[in-house]
């Protein structure tokens, strides 16, 4: 009999499924998404709210750089910086660009930087938070409320390590924000009068891992280590993500790696790679469009799909380089890849005499032949 139970649970320990690659982290929530479709790659209580620190002022970078207007001078007040904490150095009376500010708040986190954003943008730091809450339903963060626009502790302060991943990945697809965040080092000039001064990220990721790219650092007594990181390697994209985590650089390489070796880079092709458009008034009556292989990062490879979108006809001239439509990859129903479909050649417009009533009939004609 006993030999009878042994045999069966070997049995079934043998069908279980087992995560060889599976990483240990010491957070008490974490997150790792394929960064070019978040994909879950990796999680640990990963919709758990907790609070997050300074990572808080990716919310308030993404405001900014939407905001813009990057070279507008603000003077600093004494009512801006009643804050604790980190500092980017600001006094009042100091006059700093917002295009400093941003680099002070992604790079020395300043709680300083993070106030006179608030006032710039939000015209108060209510004002603001409630821009950021806005933002944050927005981007269907349902489980993510601020207070602060530096990260400082309140009772209704706080994230889930999946949704501060989910708004890391969008911020990073603003240029000024992916910028700033893997810049090591900064020499910005503001005081009174401006003077240069140089600010270290603090964010050890983007020295100690290659291919880190961002993004942000935080810590109070009450979140611990909090940490976001990015890192691009061999086409490969990934965002980790760690609430109160003590090993947070071990944590982070280890998903990272971890990440790289878990997507899948797959070459696909779609069914029909090559379309003949239409070209009204040019000097050939049709445009050749090539649709190239495109490369596809996913953990699963299969029952991939595409769809193209081209317009049915084209006007001359067509320059060489321009956008004519763009492809999107999908599996399962959620878009996992879009890729713009550009011109490969030129053709000219004709030189013609015709009036504008003719060619509104050879329009028209074009339309008829292509429903």
């Amino acid at each position: 009999m006993k030999k009878c139970i042994v045999a069966v649970l070997l049995l079934t320990f043998l069908l279980m499924p087992i995560n060889v690659g599976a990483v240990s982290v010491s957070a008490k929530a974490a997150v790792l998404l394929n960064g070019d479709n978040g994909e879950v790659i990796y999680s640990k209580n990963a919709d758990q709210r907790l609070p997050m620190a300074s990572t808080t002022k990716i919310m308030t970078g993404l405001l900014l750089c939407e905001y813009g207007n990057f070279e507008r001078e603000i003077t600093v007040t004494a009512e801006m910086l009643r804050v604790e904490g980190s500092s980017m150095g600001l006094l009042p009376g100091d006059k700093v660009t917002l295009h400093d500010l941003l680099y002070g708040l992604m790079l020395a986190s300043g709680n300083d930087a993070a106030n006179v954003i608030a006032f710039v943008i939000g015209g108060s730091l209510d004002g603001f938070v409630q821009k950021m809450n806005d933002k944050a339903s927005q981007l269907g963060l349902k489980n993510t409320h601020f207070a602060t626009p530096s990260g400082l502790d309140a009772d209704d302060h706080y994230t889930t390590a999946y949704e501060l991943g989910k708004l890391a990945l969008y911020a990073l697809g603003n240029q000024e924000f992916a910028k700033a965040v893997a810049c090591e080092k900064a020499t910005l000039n503001y005081g009174n009068p401006p003077y240069r001064r140089t600010l270290t990220n603090h964010n050890k990721m983007l020295k100690m891992y290659d291919g880190a790219v961002g993004v942000k650092t935080g810590f109070t007594k009450k979140s611990g280590r909090c940490l976001v990181t990015a890192a691009k390697r061999d086409g490969k994209f990934v965002v980790a993500v760690t609430l109160n985590a003590p090993s947070d650089w071990s944590d982070h390489k280890a998903m990272l790696d971890y990440g790289f070796s878990a997507i899948k880079q797959t070459q696909y092709s779609p069914m029909v790679d090559s379309y003949n458009l239409p070209v009204i008034n040019g000097t050939k009556e049709a445009l050749t469009v090539d649709i190239k292989p495109f490369t596809v990062n996913t953990l699963e490879t299969e029952d991939i799909e595409s769809q193209v979108y081209l317009p049915k006809f084209l006007y001359a001239p067509v320059n060489s380089g321009d956008k004519l439509g763009y492809i999107v990859y999908s599996q399962g129903g959620k878009t996992i890849g879009k890729k713009d479909i550009v011109s490969s050649h030129s053709i000219s417009a004709l030189e013609s005499k015709k009036t504008v009533f003719d060619i509104l009939i050879e329009n028209f004609k074009h339309i008829l032949r292509n429903i």
